[in-house]
C-alpha cells in the first residue's frame, strides 16, 4: 500500500537493507529479470521472492500481498477519477504525483548503482540501454534481445579468462 507510483524503491529497502534477505546485486538480478519477463516488474520479483523462501505458496502468497490492498485502492480510485478528472486541481495533483515516482525509480537506480560492483563494460550496457529506450524510443524487446546477451558476455568473460589460464 505505500509503494504508490512504483513498490521497487520501498522493496529493496525492505529486502534488502531492512530484513537483508538479499545483497543488492541479487536484488538487482531479480529485478532486471522482472523487467525481461512479461509482467510487472515488481509482480515478478515477488513472485520470485516468494518462491525462493516459501516455494509455489509463498509465491502464490506473495503475489496476494502486493495484489490485494492496491487491487482495492485502484478501484476505488478509478470511480473517484472518473467523477473527478476534469478538475483542473485533479490534474496537477496527477502531475506532481507522476514527478515524484519518477523521483523515486531515479533515485532507486542511483542508490542501486552506488552499491553495485559493476565493471566500466558493464555500466557502457546501461548507457546504451538508456540511450535506446529513453532517448531513442526504441522498442524495449529489441533493446533487452540485443543488449542481455552482450551483458551477460562482459559478465561472465573475466571468470571465463581466468579458468583458461588455469
Amino acid at each position: 500500500m505505500i509503494g504508490f507510483g512504483g513498490v521497487a524503491p520501498w522493496a529493496r529497502r525492505v529486502m534488502v537493507e531492512e530484513r537483508r534477505w538479499m545483497t543488492d546485486q541479487e536484488f538487482a538480478e531479480y529485478l532486471g529479470m522482472g523487467q525481461v519477463l512479461p509482467g510487472a516488474n515488481m509482480l515478478n520479483v515477488a513472485v520470485m521472492v516468494g518462491d525462493r523462501y516459501g516455494g509455489a505458496s509463498g509465491a502464490a502468497l506473495a503475489l496476494l500481498g502486493l495484489l490485494g490492498g492496491p487491487m482495492l485502492v485502484i478501484l476505488l480510485m478509478a470511480g473517484l477519477y472518473g467523477r473527478f478528472a476534469g478538475f483542473p486541481t485533479v490534474q496537477a495533483a496527477l502531475s506532481g504525483t507522476a514527478a515524484a515516482a519518477a523521483g523515486m525509480v531515479i533515485g532507486t537506480a542511483l542508490r542501486m548503482g552506488e552499491r553495485l560492483k559493476a565493471p566500466p563494460a558493464l555500466w557502457a550496457v546501461g548507457v546504451l540501454a538508456f540511450v535506446a529506450c529513453g532517448l531513442l524510443r526504441l522498442p524495449l524487446p529489441y533493446v533487452v534481445l540485443t543488449l542481455a546477451p552482450i551483458g551477460v558476455l562482459l559478465s561472465a568473460w573475466p571468470k571465463l579468462s581466468s579458468r583458461r589460464r588455469r
